[in-house]
Order: C-alpha cells, then sequence, then structure tokens
C-alpha cells in the first residue's frame, strides 16, 4: 500500500482554490447589462398613480430609443401606512441597443421633469463600478502645475505698440505695428481659416471658421485655446465681455444614425441653426431655431440675431410685428418664464453701460438694463418709441410718432443719449424727410428734443464718448433708386454739438445745435477714432471717387484767431488732410485712435489690392500693395485699468513723458540710420573689391600686351568721406487726449 499525508488534502470546500478556474469563466459584469439605466430622484408616489408616472417617463425617454417590453422595473416598498405601497424613487429602463442606452444618459441625465425633481441617469454597470470601495485609502497622485499663457501678454509690450490680423490668400498672419517702417511679423500660419477671422472684443481671441466649427486662439505661441463643433458655421458674435460665443450656420443641426453619440448635441438640438457656448468650458447652453415670419417662411438673417445687454447679464431677440424675448445668463431661460408681446415691435437696442455703472456693477440700481425700441403705426394708432427697464419690464417713456416710415436707434457710448433717426413721409406720401428726437436718459421725465432735417440722412454716428455727432444728408433723386448703382452722391455733412447753459439765473436747457455744414461733398461714410475728436469722412463703394477727409474737430487756432471769434465753436472744425486710395473698402481705426488703416479688399475688386497706414492727421505713413489681399483687422484693446485721477496726472505731466517718448524714437531712428549707414558701407565695399579685381585683371592684360602699365601714384592720398545729413523739415507738438 502507498503512504500519503491525509492532513495535506483540502478539508471543506472552502479550502479549495478555484481562482484559476474562475480567471478562465469569468463573464464581464457589463456584458448583458450595458442595455440598463438607472433612473434616480423620480417623483415617490403611490400604486395608484403608478400608471400616470410610467407613462410620462415612457414619454420622456421615447426619444433616446426603443425600451424593450416590460422593460421599465419601479421598485415598491411598504409606506407607514398598513397595506399601501410606495414607489423608492428611481427604476430601471432597459433599451434594445446599448448605444440606445448611452443616448438616454446623455440627453436625460439632470432633465428637469418639474421644479423640484431634476432626473439622475446612470448606466446600471457603473453602480457596480463605483460601489467597489478599496478599505485601504490611496492618496491620488498630484498632477503636475502646467502654467498656462497669458492671454493678454501683447499689452505688455515695452512700446505700447498694437497688432492687427492679415489675411492674403491663404496665409494669416500677426503683425506688430512699427509706423513708418514695414510691420514686424509675430506669428503666421497657411490654412489657419477657411473664410475669415474675427477678434473677439476685448482682444484676447481670435476666431477662425472651419467646415466642423469654431477655434479660438491666443497667448504668446498663438495655441489653440478651445473649439466649438457647430458644422457649417457662418456668422459668430461675442458678448461684451468674450463670457459667451453664438454661432449660426445656414444648416439645421442632425443627430444622424448615431442620435449625435459624439457630438455636443442633443434631441433638444435637432433642426435647430444657433448656438450659445460657454467660452470658458466649451460647453454648449443652448440652441434655438432661426426666426420665422408669421406664415411660417424664414426670415432674412440680420446679424447679429441675438443683442447683448452691456453686462452679459441678458440677451434678446426680437420676432418681428409679435413680441421680444429677454434671456437671463447662465440659466439660458426667459425673464419670468415668457417674452413680451408686442404688437408690431420692429426692432430694438441695448443702452450702453455709463463708467459710473461699469464701476459700481454691485449696485441695486444697476440690476436694471435698459432697452429701446419702436412699433410701426398700425390702424389708427400712432408709430411709438418706448424705453424698458429689464427684468422689472417697467415702462419709464414712450414717445408717439407720426407719419413714420422707418426708424434707427442710435445710442451714445455712455448711453446718455439716445438718438432716433426718423423717415418720415408727407401727407401725400411722394416725399420723404428726416427727423432726429434725442432723448434725454439721465434727466428727470427723460426730456425729448427733436431735430428737424430737410433732406434725407443716410448716415449718423455720436462722437465716441462725447456729446458731439454727425449727421449726412442729400437731396439727390438718384438716391435709393435701383438704377443708382456706383453713381456717386452729392452730400452735405453736418456736424452737432451739446450748448451748454449759460450762467447765471435760471440756467436755461443744453441743446444741441448745427455748429458747421460741409456742402457739396462726395462723403458717403462717418468714422470716429475710438478716442474722439478726430473723424474720417469717407467716399466708399464707389467706382470714380475714394476721397478720405481728415478732420480735427478741436483744433487749437488760439494763436491765429480773430478779434470775437474765441466762441465760434465752428471755427474750432479744421480738415488736417484731403487724401484718396483708389478702390478703398474698409476704414479700420486702430484702438487708440493714433493710426487708421484704409484697405481694398479682393472680396470687393481685384485692382490695387492691399492697404494703407495713415496717422490720425492724414499723412500717409506707408502703402502696401498685396495680390489677393482679403482682410485686415486691428486687435481690440480691453478697457484702461487706469482711474480717471490716473488719467488726469498723466495728461498734466505728458509733455514729461514726452521726453521720454521723443528719446525712444530718436533712438529707434537712429538705428534705422545705422542699419542704412551699414548698408552703403557694404555697397562700396563691394563696389571697390570689384574694381580691384578688375584694375588688376587690366594691368595684366596690358603686361601681356606690352602696353605701359597706367600710374595710379596719387591713390593711396585719396581719403573717402561719407556724411550723413539730417533735417527737420517741420515739426508739430500736439496732445492728444485719451
Amino acid at each position: 500500500m502507498l503512504g500519503f499525508d491525509v492532513s495535506r488534502l483540502p478539508q471543506t470546500e472552502d479550502d479549495i482554490d478555484f481562482s484559476d478556474i474562475e480567471a478562465k469563466y469569468q463573464v464581464p459584469f457589463e456584458e448583458g447589462f450595458d442595455t440598463i439605466i438607472v433612473v434616480d430622484n423620480v417623483p415617490i408616489v403611490d400604486e395608484r398613480k403608478v400608471d400616470k408616472l410610467l407613462t410620462v417617463i415612457k414619454k420622456i425617454f421615447k426619444n433616446a430609443g426603443e425600451i424593450k417590453e416590460n422593460g421599465i422595473n419601479m421598485p415598491m416598498e411598504n409606506s407607514s401606512e398598513a397595506e399601501k405601497l410606495n414607489s423608492k424613487g428611481y427604476l430601471f429602463i432597459e433599451f434594445e441597443t446599448p448605444e440606445q442606452a448611452s443616448l438616454a444618459i446623455k440627453n436625460y441625465d439632470n432633465y428637469p421633469m418639474d421644479k423640484t425633481h431634476y432626473l439622475s441617469v446612470n448606466r446600471f454597470t457603473d453602480i457596480e463600478k463605483y460601489s467597489q470601495i478599496e478599505e485601504e485609502y490611496k492618496e491620488p497622485e498630484e498632477e503636475k502645475f502646467v502654467e498656462k499663457e497669458h492671454l493678454r501678454s501683447w499689452l505688455t509690450d515695452p512700446q505700447a505698440r498694437d497688432q492687427f490680423v492679415l489675411y492674403r490668400g491663404d496665409d494669416v498672419s500677426i503683425f506688430w505695428n512699427r509706423k513708418t517702417e514695414p510691420p514686424e511679423e509675430e506669428h503666421k500660419r497657411v490654412y489657419w481659416t477657411e473664410t475669415y477671422v474675427q477678434w473677439s472684443p476685448l482682444g484676447t481671441y481670435l476666431a477662425t471658421f472651419h467646415r466642423q466649427g469654431i477655434a479660438l486662439w491666443g497667448g504668446p505661441s498663438w495655441n489653440k485655446i478651445i473649439r466649438f463643433v457647430h458644422p457649417g458655421v457662418k456668422l459668430i458674435d461675442f458678448s461684451p465681455n468674450e463670457r459667451f460665443l453664438v454661432t449660426w450656420s445656414n444648416e439645421p443641426i442632425t443627430l444622424g444614425t448615431n442620435g449625435g453619440l459624439g457630438t455636443p448635441f442633443g434631441h433638444e438640438d435637432e433642426g435647430n441653426q444657433i448656438i450659445i457656448w460657454d467660452v470658458l468650458t466649451g460647453n454648449l447652453l443652448r440652441s434655438f431655431p432661426s426666426s420665422t415670419s408669421t406664415d411660417g417662411t424664414p426670415n432674412k438673417i440680420t446679424w447679429p440675431m441675438f443683442k447683448w445687454s452691456p453686462s452679459d447679464k441678458y440677451f434678446a431677440r426680437v420676432t418681428p410685428g409679435q413680441q421680444i424675448s429677454v434671456y437671463e445668463t447662465p440659466s439660458m431661460v426667459l425673464v419670468d418664464k415668457k417674452s413680451i408681446k408686442i404688437e408690431g415691435v420692429e426692432d430694438f437696442e441695448w443702452a450702453p453701460a455709463s463708467d459710473k455703472e461699469k464701476h459700481n456693477s454691485g449696485d441695486k440700481k444697476n440690476k436694471e438694463k435698459l432697452l429701446s425700441y419702436w412699433t410701426p403705426e398700425i390702424d389708427n394708432q400712432p408709430a411709438r418709441v418706448t424705453l424698458l427697464n429689464i427684468p422689472s419690464k417697467e415702462i419709464i417713456r414712450t414717445r408717439n410718432l407720426v407719419n413714420v416710415k422707418d426708424c434707427k436707434m442710435h445710442w451714445q457710448s455712455n448711453g446718455d443719449f439716445l438718438c432716433v433717426k426718423i423717415d418720415r413721409h408727407t401727407k401725400t406720401k411722394k416725399s420723404t424727410f428726416a427727423n432726429l428726437e434725442i432723448f434725454r436718459v439721465r434727466e428727470k421725465d427723460i426730456p425729448v428734443e427733436v431735430i428737424e432735417v430737410k433732406d434725407r440722412v443716410i448716415a449718423f454716428a455720436w462722437e465716441p464718448k462725447g456729446e458731439r455727432f454727425a449727421i449726412i444728408t442729400t437731396n439727390d433723386p438718384s438716391y435709393g433708386q435701383p438704377t443708382q448703382g456706383g453713381v456717386t452722391l452729392r452730400t452735405n455733412v453736418s456736424f452737432y454739438c451739446l450748448e451748454k447753459p449759460k450762467p447765471g439765473k435760471g440756467g436755461g436747457t443744453a441743446n444741441f445745435k448745427l455748429i458747421k455744414t460741409l456742402e457739396k461733398k462726395t462723403a458717403n461714410a462717418i468714422y470716429w477714432s475710438p478716442r474722439g475728436r478726430h473723424v474720417i469722412l469717407a467716399t466708399l463703394r464707389s467706382t470714380t471717387v475714394f476721397d478720405l477727409e481728415f478732420w480735427d474737430l478741436d483744433f487749437d487756432t488760439i494763436g491765429d484767431q480773430k478779434e470775437g471769434s474765441k466762441n465760434d465753436s465752428s471755427a474750432s472744425i479744421q480738415l488736417m488732410s484731403t487724401q484718396e486710395h483708389y478702390g478703398v473698402t474698409d476704414i479700420e481705426w486702430d484702438p487708440t485712435g493714433r493710426f487708421v488703416i484704409t484697405s481694398a479688399s479682393v472680396w470687393r475688386h481685384s485692382m490695387e489690392n492691399g492697404y494703407t497706414l495713415w496717422d490720425f492727421k492724414g499723412a500717409q505713413l506707408q502703402k502696401q500693395l498685396l495680390d489677393n489681399f482679403k482682410q485686415l483687422l486691428w486687435r481690440p484693446r480691453p478697457k484702461s485699468l487706469l482711474s480717471d485721477d490716473d488719467k488726469k496726472t498723466i495728461r498734466k505731466n505728458l509733455r514729461e513723458y514726452s521726453k521720454t517718448f521723443e528719446a525712444e524714437d530718436a533712438l529707434a531712428q537712429t538705428s534705422v540710420s545705422k542699419e542704412l549707414l551699414a548698408h552703403r558701407r557694404r555697397l562700396i565695399d563691394e563696389w571697390n573689391a570689384w574694381r580691384k579685381r578688375v584694375e588688376k585683371d587690366l594691368a595684366d592684360e596690358r603686361e601681356r600686351a606690352g602696353v605701359p602699365a597706367i600710374s595710379r601714384k596719387d591713390d593711396d592720398n585719396v581719403e573717402i568721406i561719407e556724411e550723413w545729413i539730417e533735417e527737420v523739415v517741420d515739426e508739430i507738438e500736439e496732445i492728444v487726449e485719451d
């Protein structure tokens, strides 16, 4: 008999090691359960309301996919009352495919079933996964800190230069402006965009357009900051403080056969064309359909389709003839959960924030945002301009109008005044004229001043941060006719200012008065400097005239004013320069108001495309002719961090600061001169080397031919003197206030 140790045998089934067999035949927990989801935070109901609740649940989840027969299981439990069953507040739903379950989680997690119940949707398999917690705590690995680039680093340029983006051919380049010198290239990429580029309002981001959506770039390295998926996107608009982005595509959103998996879109987005995004996170906040008319046909696209309040707190859109819909951020829901019904409403505009409101944004008074809207004449009711507070929806002023053909609302940049340009027709309706009705928003009861204009007003513009405005009028019968084409109109340009009341008893009321009219002009566009004071009157989109007139409205003429002209405000309006840019299509002031660029884009025509850089006085600094030139945009600057007192101190000591700037300019000019001198010396050295080589070859030929050599005894006594002469032709010192 063979002997063995009985003690080595397993005594019970628990002592047997089955780990190798379990590992071989183990079935993953996910298999077979990946079509099941768990829906939590469901209303708790008794057994009498179970069928009604399940009907609502089926209606909510039907868009995600096909639910299996008897695929909804809702556990019940005994209530405190005898013989009554209540639900437990959660249920299980089984779909036909795992993809449908994934779509249900994506679209309905955090779904608002009612005011107090927001559904929480998870995979059934995730519950098992996340419930397996190790008993021993393991500290997570600390992620290495990666410093991000400063998105406003360009503001720290030692020379305080401005940047601009230039789009030419397939190349997009970022340049530094260097006044009279060729611009310095900061960054360049080929095929950076597919259609055009756009800066954000404060200059933080550069937006590029692609077939699949929008990309934002920034920082010193110009890396991609974030992207937004919106196929076929054509138009974008940032909120004033760059917190939100609105995109529009002419292609309605489609989810496809996979129900939108791999995209940010859900079933509620299908068919919509407008999307609002969170710029910081990239999250899709809400989508909207394009507006339609009362008969259901799509309206003509007007952009921006949504208009933002200055603080980004509200945004709104108008449904012409019906209502204004005001939404609140970040919830993206209607204020008071309903639109403002206004019969016949045509358009609206938000009032800009004043400097005081910007500094005291936490004040309760500043929670109300003001907007204006107008309605045309309907039946026997007159046309009307209304000022409305949001969110209270309190009407603070209305103004009735008659014989109205059209209205345009122009807010002054600080929100102190609202000018409504009213195109009126005569009683016979055979001719039209214009009125300017100016609302003094900061004064008690908001008085309205009326300025009558005999001719048609084709352009209106407030001076930024000022109390002056300019208008262009015409009585040319060809204006507005289909045959007008590129015909140049004869126009008049008028400047108005707010006349301060005279000191003394009563004081009087400050009214706007005409200070000067420039007659027989061809200008059809007004371009104020962003700092005010200087303005360009331009003739655009004409086939024969391309005039640019640079005007200064505060020209210092005290030294050569005649007796009695000191109080003549029209004397301070002076023409600084008259220039011409053939084929000009666009005009762009830089953020500081020191430079302006006029350009001719290939998108308009193909003749002499390129750009010209001018200073604010109209002196040409440089001209660049560029084939296939498309677009040039200055980079915006955010609002200055300096207080009003700091700015006053700087203005007071501006002459001292100017010495430093003049020294820097002289040094820069000297460096340019040194480069030019070095270039000339190099050319002279090359010439002398060539001459010596030729003379040697000539001497060798003479020697071989037996001809006597030419005497060069005096060459060693020759001294070459090069003199650099700089002559100042004219010098003007002028203080430009912020």
